[in-house]
């Protein structure tokens, strides 16, 4: 049996380990793959996730389990204690079922067949609830469209919200919908994915033109009075992202404080209780002045 006690450094470097892990060690004759959660050091929360395997290796046994867990192997290891583990297992691969997009809009009052789309993702890992992956996600971008509505403002643009199916294990909701719009993806003005959590926001990503840039940073600035105006690089989201790369459409995705957000995430510790009531409108306050403004400038975003 191999362990993987990595430490955490950031998510995409770490989380190759649980990704990839089992059928490398299966490669090397092991019966399973621990991994250590990939996360911050947290509470005995195991993370759990995708696991990865290949055609020709063994689908050998994989699972997470918790800092503390895997630095006492550690340190039996050090001391040349061998250790022991039973391993038993309950996860399995049920068979495919009927899924769907959530999807909502504001018809554009003067350029309706050009869209804004914002969204998350409405599938989650059902250790926890999935309340900060991403149930907040969901609520703060459909919450926007709905105060917009209710203030009764209209942009130039649609406005939809989408909240993807099967994120988390396939993408198929965001192949679906790059599939079925495939002939309006041109007329995308911009895509705003969040999906980071739902803590205080700091501002925006964004993957544009400079000329894009400069225009959300302006929007952005409105901002300032909940100290949300910054604009960093590398805006996106996975959800998004097929649609993006197919017809090179601006993205975004919020800039949160994300300090806490894997001590939680894919655990049993992601539930309600995390949500900040303050926080997430001030999500959603960011994500509806940069969603309407973009929707209504009398001139499209730049690809």
């Amino acid at each position: 049996m191999v362990v993987y006690n990595v430490p955490f450094t950031t998510y995409a470097q770490t989380v190759r380990y649980r990704t990839t892990g089992a059928w490398r060690a299966a490669r090397h004759g092991a019966v399973a793959s621990l991994v250590r959660s990939v996360g911050p050091r947290g509470a005995r929360t195991p993370h759990t996730g995708a696991v990865n395997y290949t055609e020709t290796d063994s689908r050998i046994p994989a699972a997470a389990i918790t800092v503390e867990d895997a630095e006492l192997l550690q340190r039996m290891q050090d001391r040349g204690t061998p250790g022991w583990v039973h391993l038993e297992m309950n996860a399995r691969l049920l068979p495919d079922a009927e899924s769907a997009n959530v999807v909502g809009e504001i018809l554009g009052w003067e350029r309706p067949e050009e869209v804004v789309v914002v969204g998350g993702h409405i599938d989650s890992w059902d250790v926890g609830t999935g309340s900060t992956d991403d149930g907040g996600g969901c609520i703060v971008t459909w919450e926007a469209l709905r105060i917009i509505n209710q203030l009764g403002l209209r942009p130039r643009r649609t406005l939809r919200v989408v909240l993807w199916t099967n994120e988390e294990n396939g993408l198929r909701g965001a192949t679906a919908y790059r599939d079925r719009y495939d002939k309006q993806l041109a007329d995308h003005i911009m895509m705003l994915e969040s999906d980071s959590g739902v803590s205080r926001p700091r501002g925006f990503l964004f993957t544009g033109n400079p000329r894009g840039r400069e225009t959300v940073g302006a929007i952005a600035s409105l901002l300032r009075g909940i100290d949300a105006h910054r604009i960093g690089p590398n805006g996106g989201g996975a959800d998004i992202g097929p649609s993006v790369r197919a017809a090179n459409i601006p993205s975004m995705s919020l800039d949160v404080d994300s300090s806490n957000y894997f001590t939680i995430h894919h655990t049993p510790a992601d539930t309600m209780d995390k949500i900040d009531p303050t926080e997430v409108a001030q999500n959603v306050a960011a994500i509806a002045v940069m969603a309407y403004v973009v929707a209504d400038l009398p001139d499209r975003l730049g690809r």
